[in-house]
């Protein structure tokens, strides 16, 4: 049976059903209201791309019209928010390519309404078992990032049909052939080329024009597809259609996955080219012993709100959930303790999260109030020196030691040390994220991945779909004891962090980002945003944005700069552009808002990656 592959420990945490609004809404900044009609799918009159939405009976946003449309044409035909979600999701693999795929992995967080918990569903990508620690050196040293990237030894065992098939069974409604053919329909009849796809496939023209399979679907006559042109993917229309007749099987233990294993050993390099592209490890093997897994999520309490989180091997949840800790526990919070929360949370994560197969992992520590008021008490009135030590999360907290204006931490240099290694790692600036609710309370909040913008750069000849360069994750090393080594069969530590807040046990927000490790500091700011600062959703998460990672500058976008720069350059930050892709631009998020009465408020990127999509059913009760 194909349900063999599922691996399910976790059946959830307790939550109930009705919807709530929070305290202030009342005085939420943003005014105009913009409701998407419930007309059909595509053509003239249908749905438009618009940042806001406000309506009953579900809602959908993703950072692409035509994958809320997918969506919401599910939610309209009786499916629930996790059949909504599978389907978005293979649809942004149709027009977010270069984000997202069936060759990719993710995690998703789910509030499930008639369960009344909220659990989540471990999709992310493994490492064959003929991968070790040294996997990505050379001559005792880390080969060059960007070699590791474009090669088949990125490319890790995918994660995402498995969750979808997952997902389906215990929470869906519809089978996987349904919640495919919106995506297969797409890729049949096209979509139309937006500035974004453009622009994100010039970036990637000279690394796709070195395989022969790539290059023939991307770079039609040699160059990108113009902007306003239609684009097709017949292969990937026929492999949707395929794999929804077929099931995953064909994928993990079928003919698909041998066509995958055998582009990732001999890739499809272009005659003539100078490039080294290095064959990947996996086996057919690999693919038959992946399993989706259904996870228990992090889990903290602030400000009266439960925050629900992914767990690792995902850092995002244990990361934002720290940082909100530390906050809570600060007299007053602004641009600064929100700066100093982050680098101090993410010291953390950088030497204690990783793969919790592997690695064991301090989650209820790292999660626990007395650690954050612990690492709250080192953040003053002036930036922390570079880099911040990482904490002991043993249980045994007694402060920090205050002499004047100075602070002694309570670790010790080679953590920091540790911490500021992994801390400048890159990690892949893409991803995509989406999140739906439904008419009977059901909510995802979903991220879907193929790592950096365009994977690995190969294409499955003649299946239309870009593999993954997920295992650039992994810290390449020569570091002993980093909790994110490669390891056979292990998963690369992540940093995606959908995000689902109930108070009083009912749904309040859903929201997440695409960003690599961006992705974490989006999700906090727009939560700060929202509950410290007072802002609407829209507004919070329209505003402009800052990084800070423990590293010696914090990564920011110009009018966060232009506008908090000289405060807190006066407090010892140093600020510098993000440097994207594209430059200046942090994260691309996504989010739901709940209000009396069956409201639901969706909220897309009213600019950022060319503006997202936000829609609802029904603009009435």
């Amino acid at each position: 049976m194909i349900f063999r592959r599922f691996a399910v420990p976790f059946v959830g945490v307790a939550a109930s059903l009705s919807l709530v609004v929070p305290p202030g809404n009342a005085q939420a900044t943003f005014d105009p209201q913009i409701s998407a009609d419930t007309l059909s799918l595509g053509g003239p009159g249908g749905p438009a791309k618009v940042p806001v939405a406000e309506g009953y009976g579900g809602a959908v946003s993703t950072v692409d019209l035509d994958a809320s449309k997918a969506a919401l044409s599910i939610l309209r035909q009786g499916g629930n928010a996790m059949d909504a979600a599978v389907a978005g999701a293979a649809t942004l693999g149709v027009t977010e390519p270069y984000s997202a795929g069936l060759a990719g992995g993710g995690f998703l967080v789910y509030y499930d309404a008639r369960r009344h918990r909220v659990t989540t569903i471990d999709g992310r990508e493994k490492a064959p078992q003929a991968m070790t620690e040294t996997a990505f050196q050379e001559n005792g040293a880390s080969i060059p990032f960007n070699d590791a990237v474009t090669s088949g030894l990125s490319v890790g065992v995918p994660g995402s049909v498995a969750q979808w098939e997952l997902a389906l069974r215990r929470y869906g409604t519809i089978p996987l052939k349904q919640a495919l053919k919106p995506a297969a329909d797409v890729a049949a009849n096209g979509f139309t080329v937006d500035q974004t796809f453009y622009d994100q496939t010039a970036q990637n023209a000279a690394r796709f024009a070195d395989f022969t399979s790539t290059a023939a679907l991307y770079l039609p006559n040699g160059a990108p597809p113009p902007v306003g042109s239609t684009f097709r993917n017949p292969d990937l229309a026929a492999t949707y259609r395929e794999l929804g007749r077929r099931g995953g099987e064909w994928l993990y233990e079928g003919r698909l996955g041998e066509e995958l294993v055998a582009t990732v050993k001999a890739p499809p390099v272009r005659p003539g080219s100078t490039r080294v592209v290095r064959p990947g490890l996996m086996q057919t093997s690999d693919l038959r012993a992946y399993r989706a897994i259904e996870r228990e999520p992090s889990k903290v309490v602030y400000n009266g709100m439960e925050v629900y989180g992914m767990a690792p091997p995902s850092s995002g949840g244990s990361t934002v959930g720290e940082a909100l800790n530390i906050l809570e526990a600060l007299p007053k919070v602004g641009h600064h303790e929100y700066l100093e929360a982050s680098r101090l949370a993410f010291a953390d994560r950088n030497v204690f999260v990783g793969d919790p197969g592997y690695v064991n992992v301090p989650l209820k520590e790292l999660l626990s109030d007395g650690f954050a008021k612990e690492r709250a008490c080192l953040i003053g009135d002036f930036a922390m020196p570079h880099p911040a030590s990482a904490g002991s999360p043993d249980g045994s907290y007694t402060g920090c030691q205050f002499e004047g204006n100075s602070i002694t931490p309570q670790a010790t240099p080679g953590d920091a040390a540790k911490a500021a290694e992994a801390a400048e790692k890159p990690e892949g600036p893409e991803t995509t994220h989406l999140v739906v609710a439904d008419r009977w309370g059901n909510v995802a909040a979903y991220n879907i991945t193929i790592e950096q913008t365009g994977g690995s750069g190969i294409v499955v000849p003649g299946r239309g779909f870009l593999l993954n360069n997920e295992l650039t994750d992994f810290t390449f090393g020569p570091a002993p004891g980093d909790p994110n080594l490669p390891a056979p069969g292990k998963r690369p530590r992540s940093s995606m962090a959908p995000t689902i807040i109930l108070k009083n046990g009912k749904p309040l927000l859903a929201v997440g980002s695409p960003g690599g490790a961006t992705i974490i500091t989006t999700v906090l700011q727009i939560l700060v945003n929202r509950f410290e600062f007072g802002m609407s959703l829209p507004d919070a998460l329209f505003a402009p944005r800052a990084s800070q990672r423990n590293t010696a500058a914090t990564q920011a976008e110009q009018a966060f700069i232009d506008r908090y720069g000289p405060e807190l350059t006066a407090k010892g930050h140093t600020l510098t552009i993000a440097p994207g892709p594209p430059v200046g631009e942090i994260g691309a998020a996504t989010g739901l808002e709940f209000f009396p009465r069956g409201k639901i408020q969706a909220v897309a990127e009213r600019t950022r990656r060319g503006g997202g999509s936000a829609l609802v059913l029904s603009p009435r009760p």
